[in-house]
């Protein structure tokens, strides 16, 4: 009897001692779409950035424009105008890479793009920056000996990996702008 008083004693001392850490880490992590330290709300403060063309190597446009246009909708979507306080410049390129080859055909049966993205979030002085950064992610897609078939697969991975570029550059701003007074 003696014996289980004591287990339960030390079962209730582990789980105050796990509710305790529990308790003060908690104020380490703040949501990233609750309030911010400025008081404005993340969807205001998104809706004010200004995304500028995107600079991309020639022939590589294509990427750019997707990019350009899933950042537009992902910061502000509301189409409502909204006075811009900040300005995102953007430059980047692309590149494909083929790992598998047909050792029969000698042609590739799937491509890679890469695609690495710099960013830089200024005022919109352009004379403080306030985060820049550099943002990379692949798609892939297969190629086919149908030419007009790979042209598109590769134009839907292009589509794919620009929206996985603005959503990474849309977090990491997000994040800085939520936490700037």
């Amino acid at each position: 009897m003696r014996r289980d008083v004591a287990s339960v004693a030390a079962r209730v001392g582990r789980l105050g001692l796990v509710a305790a850490l529990s308790m003060s880490l908690s104020a380490c992590f703040r949501p990233l779409y609750g309030p911010t330290a400025s008081g404005a709300s993340v969807q205001a403060l998104l809706a004010s950035v200004q995304v500028d063309e995107i600079v991309m190597a020639q022939g590589q446009e294509r990427l750019g424009h997707y990019l350009r246009s899933e950042l537009v909708f992902d910061l502000d979507g509301s189409g409502q105008r909204v006075q811009k306080q900040y300005r995102l410049k953007l430059s980047g390129s692309e590149t494909v890479q083929t790992p598998i080859v047909s050792s029969t055909t000698g042609r590739a049966e799937a491509g890679t793009i890469v695609g690495n993205i710099r960013y830089s979030l200024e005022d919109l002085s352009g004379t403080k920056v306030i985060a820049e950064g550099v943002a990379t992610s692949t798609a892939t897609y297969d190629r086919s000996i149908q030419r007009f078939a790979s042209q598109r697969a590769a134009r839907d991975a292009e589509i794919r990996l620009a929206d996985t570029l603005a959503d990474q550059i849309k977090t990491r701003i997000a994040s800085v702008l939520a936490a700037k007074p």
